[in-house]
């Protein structure tokens, strides 16, 4: 009997302990789940704004007031070194072509324009003849003043007759009426026509640059004189 009861008592006490020893459960280590991103509703004010990446804007050209006015010749016209008639013609702008101006004249009625032959110089076209068509605001021109004055030509009668020059019907009085006999024109090419005798017949060519001084020294009879030394 007491060898029953002594092994009924250790096998309680083998059984009590079991569970700190043997079969204990095991201590799970928490594990974190990143839950998956919502896809966004459409119209969902909650919704996150995607971010725009931005990129460099490209330079796009825009026409500047200079490019925007375009000048066309309705007929050849000349293209001055200045803004005025007595400045030199340096170039001509034939009939149809087509210049964009890059400046104006304080009174807007001359533009300054590339010359076709050579862009990287400029001339200067007179607007107030029918012989010019312009688009555009020329008052959006930025205002040039001239860095210099024309030089200034002129033509002197030495005969005794009154002389016209064309184009234009610039009278030229007598040497009578000194000193008006001397006459300031602009440059360009003239004929010379003797109004004292029937027919006004052509006495003379002349080829008038800036700076330059011309003397008218036969009529119409064919007689020659000269202009008295001053």
């Amino acid at each position: 009997m007491r060898s029953i009861w002594a092994e009924a008592l250790l096998g309680a006490a083998l059984a009590g302990c079991a569970p700190g020893l043997i079969g204990a459960p095991t201590q799970s280590l928490p594990i974190e789940v990143t839950p998956p991103l919502a896809t966004p509703t459409p119209g969902d004010p909650s919704a996150p704004t995607p971010t725009s990446i931005s990129m460099p804007d490209t330079a796009v050209p825009t026409p500047t007031s200079a490019v925007a006015v375009q000048l066309l010749a309705k007929g050849n016209v000349f293209i001055r070194r200045g803004p005025d008639l007595a400045f030199n013609p340096i170039s001509v702008l034939l009939r149809g072509q087509t210049a964009y101006p890059t400046g104006r004249d304080v009174l807007a009625r001359w533009l300054r324009v590339p010359l076709p032959a050579d862009p990287s110089r400029s001339g200067w076209i007179s607007i107030m003849s029918d012989f010019t068509e312009v688009t555009g605001d020329v008052r959006s021109l930025p205002e040039i003043e001239p860095a210099e004055w024309p030089a200034l030509a002129s033509v002197r009668n030495c005969t005794y007759h009154q002389m016209t020059l064309e184009p234009g019907g610039i009278t030229i009085p007598s040497i009578i009426y000194f000193p008006d006999n001397d006459v300031q024109v602009n440059p360009g090419s003239y004929t010379v026509h003797d109004v004292d005798v029937d027919d006004y017949p052509d006495v003379q060519s002349i080829d008038i640059s800036e700076g330059s001084a011309v003397d008218i020294i036969v009529d119409g009879l064919g007689m020659k004189k000269k202009c008295p030394v001053p």
